[in-house]
């Protein structure tokens, strides 16, 4: 159970256990001071049934559950103004259950019964007895009113942040596999249109083309399972950024993969975010810094699992890679590793090269 349905619970308790404690203090009061009436006995049935009503009502509480119990108190009211006060339980009730209009109404119409039999009791007109009721009955309902009108705010806000989160995580998915895999497939391509004179090149280019597609469809039908990347099913961590470092020597960019420190299990959200850092990092040295040579290190300290993604490619000033930045890939990488409470730094200049660096607490990975 949440804290809000815990609140909500005890709410609730609290509103019940009030109301069937003033209706009874109703009935003493009554039967105290008016024994022996002829409406006694009509006090005490009509007690006892709306007693009944309210507790039968409990396991299923609705509209029609509410009108009942309004009609026996109305009945109670009039009969015996002292019942009056257990109306302040019934405005929160009926400002709970009823839609905001019709809640409104019956708070309006709750109020002026008890305005009218207070004063009955008091033989006469009391101005205390007049702004009291109203005064509760204004105070309680926009207390309500406001407390519902905030949780379906809050209702609406979470779901228009899942709905930006699971925007969000879609197009990391796209941009690191689909449409990298596909910027490389369409790079085998044009290989394979330049080399069509010499028929195995060709032929060669188009089977790596062949696998790239075949992989973009698994990591496709991946993505919409929500599961990890298809690199990662049945191999460990070293070996998918080995795949993924393959599929981008094939792609036209000699890539090689290192690792140092002692292995150890990485728990399977923080694999993949490395292989989508990997494969975001690489297709942006192959499609954008010119490079010609990458180097991929795993590096795996006391505290923290470590990523570099090294280029020697044409590099660019490191300011473009603040947020807003253009483009999906460093934004995406950065956005993998903080996740994970982990950063993500890029050291690069003009003519120099880039390298990309993912650092992953440890104890993110229990």
């Amino acid at each position: 159970m949440t804290t809000a349905d815990s609140d909500a619970r005890w709410l609730a308790v609290v509103m019940h256990s009030a109301f069937l404690l003033l209706v009874l203090a109703s009935a003493v009061r009554f039967l105290t001071r008016h024994d022996g009436t002829p409406l006694a006995p009509w006090v005490i049935a009509l007690t006892a049934a709306l007693v009944v009503a309210y507790g039968v009502g409990l396991l299923k509480p609705g509209l029609v559950w509410l009108l009942v119990v309004l009609v026996f108190w109305v009945v109670l009211v009039v009969l015996a103004p002292s019942f009056a006060w257990s109306a302040i339980p019934l405005f929160v009730t009926g400002l709970r259950t009823l839609p905001t209009g019709p809640a409104v109404v019956l708070v309006a119409v709750v109020t002026a019964l008890v305005v009218v039999s207070q004063n009955r009791l008091a033989d006469g007109f009391d101005p205390n007895l007049t702004i009291v009721p109203i005064a509760i009955a204004l105070v309680t309902t926009a207390v309500i009113t406001f407390m519902r009108r905030q949780t379906e705010r809050l209702r609406e806000s979470e779901r228009n942040a899942g709905v930006l989160a699971e925007r969000h995580r879609v197009s990391r998915e796209i941009h690191d596999a689909l449409a990298q895999g596909l910027s490389s497939q369409a790079m085998l391509l044009q290989a394979a249109d330049q080399a069509w004179a010499r028929p195995e090149l060709a032929r060669e280019h188009l089977r790596s083309a062949l696998r790239v597609g075949a992989g973009n469809l698994s990591e496709a039908r991946r993505l919409v399972q929500d599961l990890a990347p298809a690199d990662l099913a049945d191999a460990t961590l070293e070996d998918a950024l080995h795949a993924v470092a393959d599929r981008q020597t094939q792609a036209g960019l000699p890539a090689e993969v290192r690792v140092d420190g002692d292995e150890r299990p990485l728990p399977e959200r923080v694999q993949s975010a490395l292989v989508r850092i990997a494969q975001g990092a690489l297709a942006n040295a192959l499609e954008h810094a010119g490079a010609g040579r990458a180097v991929v290190t795993l590096t795996y300290l006391d505290d923290q699992v470590v990523l570099d993604v090294a280029d020697d490619g044409r590099g660019f000033a490191v300011t473009e890679t603040e947020p807003g930045e253009r483009g999906h890939g460093l934004p995406a990488m950065r956005a993998r590793a903080q996740q994970l409470g982990g950063r993500l730094t890029v050291e690069s200049a003009p003519g120099q090269g880039t390298v990309i660096s993912a650092a992953i607490p440890l104890e993110t990975a229990p």
